[in-house]
């Protein structure tokens, strides 16, 4: 990863270590690694969505590591000097930074850390749609709802996910909804 940090201007490395920062502080559900990676390309920075990940996740290993061995700034600077080499000035300049303003406000709670290990929902979009005709079949008029998530996963990664439901499908969807709406009312 510190070959494909070089590729990342110290500003958008800045801004990647603080989304990771938030994340970790439970503001922000996850890290859009998608939405910063096409910043950097439409900025003219060749990196791809899955290279920009790998920085995330491994920066985000660091900082929450540093975090469960309530690290110094300057014990974590030399850590990543002995351990990482070849890590580009401007990201050990980033890093120290971030980690010196902000290492004081991460909580790794045991709560916390189990309730990492399963994903968070994030958004839902949904739109009603109407199958008028295929190559096989001139009148369908087949209607379907399609469900978009958005999901943080564990690692903090945003990602979409998407579903297609019939109408007697998302009808039982919604009644267990509102069954669970229900629930939640009495708790």
């Amino acid at each position: 990863a510190a070959d494909k940090i070089n590729l990342m201007p110290q500003d958008f490395f800045a801004e990647l270590c603080e989304q990771i920062i938030q994340h970790l502080n439970h503001k922000i559900p996850g890290v859009n690694t998608a939405e910063l990676c096409q910043r950097m390309q439409t900025s003219g920075i060749e990196i791809n969505a899955g290279d920009l990940e790998k920085i995330a996740n491994v920066i985000s290993f660091l900082f929450s590591t540093a975090a469960r061995n309530s690290l110094s700034t300057e014990e974590l600077v030399t850590t990543l000097g002995n351990a990482v080499s070849t890590l580009p000035k401007h990201a050990v300049q980033v890093i120290r930074h971030v980690w010196n303003e902000r290492s004081k406000s991460i909580s790794v709670s045991e709560d916390a850390r189990s309730m990492a290990t399963v994903g968070q929902f994030v958004d839902i979009k949904w739109k009603l749609g109407v199958a008028v005709s295929s190559d096989s079949c001139r009148s369908l008029k087949y209607p379907y709802v399609t469900v978009m998530l958005k999901v943080a996963d564990p690692s903090g990664q945003i990602t979409d996910k998407s579903f297609e439901m019939t109408i007697p499908q998302f009808q039982n969807f919604f009644r267990q909804f509102k069954e669970m709406a229900a629930v939640l009312e009495t708790v």
